[in-house]
């Protein structure tokens, strides 16, 4: 097994905080309540942080670490379908996704629940409609973000829980069994094994 610091604080403290005030967001403040509210504005301070992070930060913190590449997503689902493993130190392609997916969508969400306190928005429905859909939308997100968590970790044998605790990944072989490449982070069997 080879233990590497993949997730510096930074990232785990987002990542969990962010889990947490939306989880409350959606399951347990009243939505017409100030509490609300300001969870909102938390989750939009932490989304503002992480995106900051996401240029200046740790090596695998950095968007330019993970860019969205929809051909790697496709071939990580070629290599799901296929019974075929590769492992990331970083984030997967299909990860990657989900990241500018749940990054994209918590911005949504801050930003037409903000509009919605503005006497320019105050009672139109739309920004309200868009809202609710885009937390629906992030709400599914989420399920199918700790599903694929749980899948990845029992298919790659990396858990991948853990690592967002600890920081680090333990990646199974050892460095003359795999290889990583520089550039995307990613393990691969060493041809000459």
């Amino acid at each position: 097994m080879r233990r590497t610091y993949v997730w510096d604080p930074v990232v785990r403290l987002f990542h969990w905080s962010l889990a947490a005030g939306f989880a409350a967001n959606a399951l347990i403040t009243d939505p017409e309540g100030d509490l609300h509210l300001y969870i909102g504005y938390g989750v939009a301070a932490l989304v503002a942080v992480r995106v900051l992070w996401g240029m200046t930060g740790s090596r695998y913190a950095r968007f330019s670490s993970f860019p969205p590449d929809p051909g790697a997503a496709a071939g990580q689902l070629s290599d799901i379908a296929t019974g075929r493993v590769r492992r990331h130190l970083g984030h997967t392609p299909l990860g990657a996704l989900m990241i500018y997916n749940l990054l994209l969508t918590v911005s949504g969400i801050a930003l037409t629940g903000w509009l919605m306190t503005t006497d320019m928005f105050w009672g139109i429905e739309w920004p309200e409609e868009l809202h609710e859909a885009l937390a629906a939308w992030a709400e599914f997100s989420v399920v199918l973000h700790v599903a694929a968590v749980l899948f990845e970790s029992r298919r790659t044998k990396v858990n991948l829980a853990r690592a967002m605790v600890t920081g680090y990944k333990e990646m199974p072989g050892t460095s003359a069994e795999t290889r990583q490449c520089a550039h995307t982070g990613k393990t691969r069997p060493d041809p000459g094994s």
